[in-house]
């Protein structure tokens, strides 16, 4: 089969056992450090993408993707609603009503925000039903002054389904007794698990027992509406705003609440993936140094080439060649390594903690108790893309080297 000389050259070279081993050695350091360095940038920034995902699901499954909301409250919610559900992009709406309060339950207190909610519609713009530990959202029922409560507050408040706590309001009442709190006692109807700080700080009661805990009658403070598009939110909300009749409306969406902590963790991966790049370089540019030590070894073979005709074009081609097959190789198995283990890390980390019998995310302290991965093929692309660029550009310093060695005194003391 027909190869181009230089082609045929540098394969040999590179397959050929040497006598200096210790260029041996760093060309085998190059390639590991190149294969590390691109299996962990492409495991790390799956890392990333996973908790991105899951902060989306969990965070912004619980929380309305948009809001439209009057100060007066809405007893005309249903057409609102109605109004709303006609937008192509959104897939469901609810009302809501909510408040900040305390919930007090065996001696013990915690500040809450106190959510009122349609039970049956609730589940067309959450995620909370599919979290329920205990209970039901069917259990809440307007007149029935019934709670739905997060396990971490639940463990706080020594309470559970069935168990009576009370609710206080920031705002005062006058009595002949004198200035009281407002409170209201609730029974607990269920109890869900999404994550460390809602399971904490999260409480569903029915819209209507809000609104009497309120004193709103049977206005609703406005309606949440999920979308099938998270960033088409602000555009969705102005765009039924405008739809309303009257001025009283006003929006909000996701990016005015949680659009921070997104913006945050796009760039801690920017961040993270550019650190972990250099990594890669440095490991690329390894091959410069033992390319440079090949050159010095070779070259009474690079004079009796030149002696022989080969060109300096030609003598660039062969050293170009011998690491490129350092640079892509290290790249191309770091790649499939990385693929392999961003699609297992969360079994990977698992296996690790049985064998240590510890828990590096303790479901008590972190929001996401396991270590997600989400691999996507434009980081897998890009990752690779830049190891096979940089490792072939650390193979034209040394390659020119090579060209440039005269063939008389390169072989003047052999």
């Amino acid at each position: 089969m027909f190869r181009p000389l230089s082609v045929f050259i540098g394969l040999r070279y590179t397959a050929a056992k040497r006598r200096n081993h210790f260029i041996s050695f760093i060309s085998l350091v190059s390639m590991l450090g190149l294969i590390l360095g691109v299996m962990v940038l492409i495991t790390v920034l799956s890392v990333m993408n996973g908790f991105d995902r899951e902060l989306k699901q969990r965070i912004l499954g619980m929380v309305p993707h948009a809001v439209v909301e009057s100060r007066e409250g809405l007893d005309d919610w249903r057409s609102v609603a109605d109004i709303a559900a006609q937008d192509p992009d959104v897939v469901g709406v609810a009302p809501y009503t909510q408040a900040k309060g305390m919930v007090t339950g065996r001696g013990q207190v915690q500040g809450v925000m106190i959510n009122g909610i349609h039970p049956q519609k609730e589940v067309d713009v959450s995620i909370i039903q599919n979290h329920m530990v205990t209970g039901s959202l069917a259990n809440l029922e307007s007149g029935s002054f019934q709670i739905i409560i997060g396990t971490s507050l639940a463990r706080r408040l020594g309470v559970g389904q069935g168990d009576r706590v009370t609710l206080v309001l920031p705002e005062a009442s006058v009595s002949p007794a004198g200035v009281l709190p407002r409170l209201k006692r609730f029974t607990v109807a269920g109890t869900f698990s999404v994550g460390a700080e809602l399971d904490s700080s999260y409480t569903l009661v029915h819209y209507q027992d809000a609104a009497k805990l309120l004193r709103l009658g049977d206005k609703a403070q406005g309606i949440r509406i999920k979308v099938n598009d998270l960033f088409k939110a602000p555009m969705v909300a102005d765009r039924i705003a405008q739809e309303l009749p009257g001025n009283r409306y006003r929006t909000t969406n996701w990016t005015h609440t949680h659009g921070n902590l997104f913006e945050a963790i796009r760039m801690e991966k920017t961040m993270i993936g550019l650190l972990l790049m250099f990594i890669v370089a440095v490991a690329a540019f390894n091959i410069v140094s033992a390319l440079v030590m090949v050159v010095t070894d070779k070259k009474a073979d690079i004079a009796i080439l030149r002696t022989m005709g080969m060109t300096p074009r030609g003598i660039m081609g062969v050293f170009m060649v011998q690491g490129a097959v350092i640079g892509v190789g290290g790249t191309i198995i770091g790649t499939l390594l990385g693929i392999a283990l961003a699609m297992n890390v969360s079994g990977v980390i698992e296996w690790v903690e049985s064998v240590l019998s510890m828990q590096f995310l303790s479901a008590d302290v972190y929001f996401i108790s396991y270590l997600p991965s989400e691999l996507q093929w434009n980081d897998v692309m890009i990752v690779g893309g830049a190891g096979l660029v940089m490792s072939l550009l650390a193979t034209i310093y040394p390659a020119w080297r090579a060209s440039r060695v005269q063939p008389a005194e390169a072989l003047r003391y052999e």
